[in-house]
């Protein structure tokens, strides 16, 4: 098993070399491509999602990244200094009315790719779950 917790600044530049980290982490623990590929889209979401939205592009602000990885799944909690937000207020990016706007994709494509989604209370952290597929046990 894997238990890791990162803190790294809060801008956009920071993520290729954690999400490398993670991810060679994820590929060392016998997940397959498809279930890095979720993991990779999710993280990067996130960690965009908490950059921008989240954070407000502060630099003075950071970003927390917790993970633990085990046998049959791969945990991800991304936290922002942020004030937070309520995810079900969110419009649908599906709907015809938001079809053209691009808020809202990020979530959806999290929603999609991971196995669970939770978020915080306050809204300013989200957990990711993938289960690793089955014939990779």
């Amino acid at each position: 098993m894997v238990s890791k917790s990162i803190e790294i600044k809060s801008q956009s530049s920071e993520m290729e070399k954690v999400c490398r980290e993670i991810l060679g982490e994820a590929v060392s623990s016998g997940f397959s491509e498809d279930d890095v590929f979720a993991i990779h889209l999710a993280l990067e979401e996130a960690f965009i999602n908490a950059v921008k939205h989240g954070n407000k592009d502060d630099l003075n602000k950071k970003i927390s990244i917790d993970y633990i990885i085990s046998d049959d799944k791969f945990e991800i909690t991304v936290s922002d200094e942020g004030e937070g937000f309520h995810p079900d207020v969110v419009p649908d990016p599906r709907s015809d009315e938001n079809i053209c706007k691009s808020s809202g994709r990020g979530l959806l494509l999290i929603r999609s790719y991971m196995d669970k989604v939770e978020y915080s209370e306050k809204g300013n952290a989200i957990l990711m779950v993938k289960n690793k597929t089955k014939g990779n046990l």
